[in-house]
């Protein structure tokens, strides 16, 4: 596994994929999250030769592209049209897993409907992907505060999340596991031991604030990992090396305090620190 930088997570916005490789090089981070229509884009300008030169002059390697499909609205079909060129880029610059999140209620939908339009919504998706070879990480997301009595509750578990996936049947849809979701959502470090490498498309890395009960988290208030010690994340990270992790983990905080700075390598190498942090805690070598 390897430390891996998301710009937006960390409040850097506006960052093209040139600028992203320079910072991530800079401040220690081993691979990048980036906009695939970009990356498609200077392919197109300058051949996809050129792009694989950009992560490898930098010595940063891809981690995840975000899902370039709407998938939740209703002209999905657009963004699904050109999901086999994007992919065949991502394939061509060893940008192997894509991610997306699945909100953990509904206003509309009881639990068993909306299970049923998510498999039909990802499953195509998920065949277009398939040929090549890109994995498809689905996050479910853990504070009870978005799951209102109001709303048609959802997916917000591990387990409900990895039968989502079974239920997709394409064989490449798995995890897009969050330390935060995990805890947020009641589950525990043991956890992990149900699953291996191959449920795990991608990895995010936060903790949590201190003096709140499980029912008071908040989805935009978190800590930079090691921050706290609210979330026992020496051993996530032990449990990922016994599993065979080897994704992108990357530090998504949420964090004012890394948002207030406004020198984009200064709010990096913060948060670089932290990920050396949580190495060091999860004997990472």
């Amino acid at each position: 596994m390897y430390k891996n930088l998301s710009p937006g997570a960390i409040g850097i916005r506006d960052f093209g994929l040139v600028q992203t490789l320079e910072l991530a090089q800079k401040t220690g981070f081993s691979g990048i999250d980036f906009n695939i229509r970009e990356a498609a884009q200077l392919a197109d300008e300058k051949g996809v030769d050129y792009v694989r030169g950009l992560f490898n002059d930098a010595g940063v390697r891809p981690g995840i592209w975000g899902l370039p499909v709407a998938w939740n609205k209703d002209e999905w079909h657009d963004g699904l049209a050109d999901l086999p060129q994007l992919a065949a880029v991502g394939q061509a610059i060893g940008a192997m897993r894509t991610q997306t999140w699945v909100p953990p209620s509904s206003d509309t939908r009881a639990f068993d409907d909306n299970f049923n339009w998510h498999v039909d919504r990802f499953g195509p998706i998920a065949e277009a992907l398939k040929p090549y070879g890109i994995r498809f990480g689905l996050e479910f997301i853990g504070p009870k505060t978005l799951r209102p009595a109001d709303k048609e509750a959802f997916i917000y578990s591990m387990e409900g999340m990895l039968d989502l996936a079974k239920a997709i049947g394409t064989g490449n849809v798995g995890l897009l596991l969050d330390a935060w979701h995990l805890y947020t959502s009641g589950g525990s470090m043991s956890d992990l031991d149900k699953i291996t490498n191959e449920d795990v498309v991608s990895v995010h890395v936060n903790d949590a604030p201190e003096g709140l009960t499980m029912d008071e988290y908040n989805d935009h208030d978190r800590r930079l990992p090691m921050e706290t010690g609210v979330i026992d994340l020496g051993t996530f990270m032990r449990k990922l090396s016994a599993m065979g992790y080897d994704g992108p983990v990357t530090p998504e905080p949420f964090s004012k305090r890394v948002n207030s700075i406004e020198d984009p390598h200064e709010a990096a190498r913060l948060t670089a620190s932290y990920m050396d942090k949580l190495w060091e805690a999860g004997g990472v070598a």
